[in-house]
């Protein structure tokens, strides 16, 4: 019962204000978007039937997503700082409808990939400007709230890959992705009319817009703030993480098909999964990090992804694979805390920048994975790919060591 009066205590809170509106939008937006994106792993096979390819130039396909993804960001937290968040959310579910109406509409490998490109800079509008007015909306929960939005992300991942398994084996893959479209357009609207006007998003740009003599004297303050250990060790952290995450949501339906038998179903049920215990550890993670800060409540996080990605290539049958992917999934929560944190530490005159910038360079590097692992696969290392994860991962968690001991949320 008190865990209970808890929750609605948490949800009450997150509600109060007329708050409440602007984050379900936002959290709509997410799901859907980070649904789209993860619909990819699951059409591998089609798009390598349909269009030639084998699996690193499959993998090379995703690492376009993520690349583009991450390219797009820096501009993305610059854009969000000039224009406000209203603005670019509603800008990148619009962008992201386009890219997806020209995937369907490819007719080469090449069309294919110029096309996926522009699904990911669609996307990479949406990440920074989402975690800048949650800091304002939330400026003494940003973990929980963060963590909400984060776990609609996986709710869309949870459902959306499935239908699209669904769809594309029953008709075609371009049901399976483009079936997504319409509400796409219609989130864009709800973003557009819930979210809070110019004049609040663009209070901290009016307030830094004063502040600098010159572009150079910000761009010195920006990298003097942002080269401290601090954002270093966090930045590293969250490289590993996008490596991670990317590189094992890349293959994993293809792994199981491929190297345990399982059939496209089968496979995307797992996938699902996968993404579904991060509906309850992102906002967990959200909530540990407001309570006791990074250095303690991510070991705990990342903790059950080492054992499962090591134990991976060893188990066979569904149900054993399901146990072993609900292990590896804790460590989507490792997002809400590295990410919170850096909201709350980052200066709030160039906090849409300088999230901009750590999060482009972190998925800039990491968006190597699909591809690199691929070459992996490809070789004949599968399974090896996966315990060189594991230890990823765990090198992530030791270097939580080299954080500062007193730190935003702590």
């Amino acid at each position: 019962m008190s865990r209970l009066l808890s929750i609605r205590r948490e949800a009450s809170e997150l509600w109060a204000g007329g708050t409440g509106k602007s984050l379900i939008a936002i959290a709509l937006g997410w799901g859907l978007l980070n649904g789209t994106r993860m619909i990819y792993p699951v059409l591998l096979p089609d798009f390598s039937d349909e269009f030639g390819l084998t699996h690193t130039t499959a993998g090379l396909l995703v690492t376009v997503v993520w690349l583009c993804y991450a390219i797009g960001q820096l501009p993305g937290g610059v854009l969000a700082d000039r224009f406000g968040e209203r603005t670019m959310l509603t800008a990148s579910v619009s962008l992201v409808v386009a890219g997806v109406g020209l995937v369907l509409l490819a007719p080469t490998a090449l069309a294919l990939f110029a096309a996926t490109g522009a699904v990911g800079l669609g996307l990479s509008q949406y990440p920074i400007a989402r975690i800048t007015i949650l800091s304002r909306l939330y400026p003494d929960r940003i973990g929980r709230a963060l963590g909400v939005t984060m776990a609609s992300g996986d709710i869309g991942q949870t459902i959306l890959p499935p239908i699209a398994s669904v769809l594309a084996v029953g008709f075609a893959w371009h049901l399976g992705l483009g079936f997504v479209l319409p509400v796409l357009c219609l989130t864009a609207g709800v973003i557009w009319v819930t979210l809070p006007n110019r004049q609040f998003e663009s209070q901290n740009d009016e307030e830094a817009s004063h502040e600098y003599a010159s572009y150079v004297d910000y761009v010195l303050y920006l990298l003097g703030e942002l080269l401290q250990r601090k954002f270093l060790v966090v930045g590293v952290i969250l490289f590993l993480f996008i490596f991670v995450l990317q590189t094992f949501s890349a293959f994993y339906p293809t792994y199981l098909v491929d190297q345990k038998g399982l059939s496209k179903t089968a496979a995307g049920t797992l996938f699902g999964l996968f993404f579904a215990v991060g509906v309850v550890a992102k906002p967990a993670a959200g909530v540990a990090y407001d309570t006791i800060g990074l250095r303690k409540s991510l070991p705990i996080v990342l903790a059950g992804s080492i054992a499962g990605l090591a134990l991976l290539p060893t188990v066979e049958g569904f149900w054993t694979l399901a146990g072993v992917t609900v292990l590896v999934s804790t460590m989507l929560g490792s997002g809400a805390i590295t990410q919170s944190y850096l909201a709350e530490a980052i200066p709030a005159d160039i906090q849409g920048t300088g999230l901009g910038l750590v999060r482009s360079s972190a998925a800039m590097l990491g968006a190597t994975g699909p591809v690199l692992f691929g070459f992996v696969a490809e070789n004949g290392y599968f399974d090896e790919g996966y315990v060189l994860l594991a230890g990823i991962v765990g090198l992530s968690t030791l270097l939580t060591v080299l954080m500062p001991r007193a730190q935003a949320g702590e």
